[in-house]
């Protein structure tokens, strides 16, 4: 397994979820400045914004009581199973109430030329949840998408490997911190969350979706 290390927090947010800091106002790094970014191969990204958002402890806590989570059952092999983590989805965001994701919406959608207009949250209770392999080809059909993922609460490692197969690439984002999926990368690659058993702290993710990247480039 190859892991790449993304840059260091700037200090502040080092402590953000679980320590003493004092850094408790909310805002976003519009200036992505310290944003890196990781070729996959010619036609593919990962960027990583570590500590893109101030706050993210209490944002964490907002959302993890605020949003209305539900379990789904997925069949598969001709079984059901549940899904080992709740999710929320907003296709409207005339539907999302809370002011802090409204303005991440708007600070991507600038920095990136991509108008995202829905979110697809997900909430690991702890690290007996995961998700496995996966693109996300229903929201993004095109071939070159953009795709921003928030951590907000405990960090987890996030998994991207070559879908014909070949070694993963580790990314560790913590609380505050934005993974962006750029290129073919929805094409070309798959992603995970795997399980990580002595995690006991929760972790949300937030993917911005936009429904423009969700329709199919004319050949």
């Amino acid at each position: 397994m190859n892991t790449l290390t993304p840059i260091q927090h700037p200090a502040p947010a080092q402590s953000d979820l679980f320590g003493d800091s004092s850094n408790t106002h909310f805002s976003i790094d519009t200036s992505f400045r310290t944003a890196t970014r990781f070729a996959l191969d010619t036609h593919s990204w990962v960027e990583v914004v570590p500590g893109w958002m101030s706050g993210a402890r209490l944002f964490f806590e907002q959302l993890r009581n605020s949003v209305s989570w539900l379990e789904h059952d997925r069949r598969m092999f001709n079984k059901v199973f549940r899904e080992p983590r709740m999710t929320a989805v907003y296709q409207d965001l005339g539907d999302v109430s809370e002011n802090g994701l409204l303005q991440a919406v708007r600070a991507l959608s600038s920095h990136y030329g991509v108008a995202y207009d829905g979110l697809w949250m997900n909430l690991y209770r702890n690290g007996q949840d995961s998700t496995g392999w996966h693109r996300d080809h229903r929201s993004c059909q095109k071939l070159d998408c953009v795709v921003p993922v928030l951590t907000l609460g405990t960090t987890r490692r996030f998994l991207i490997k070559p879908i014909k197969g070949g070694k993963s690439m580790t990314f560790k984002p913590s609380s505050g911190d934005l993974v962006v999926m750029g290129g073919r990368s929805q094409q070309d690659w798959v992603h995970c969350v795997p399980k990580e058993p002595d995690i006991e702290e929760a972790r949300i993710s937030v993917n911005f979706m936009s429904s423009a990247q969700g329709v199919r480039d004319r050949q």
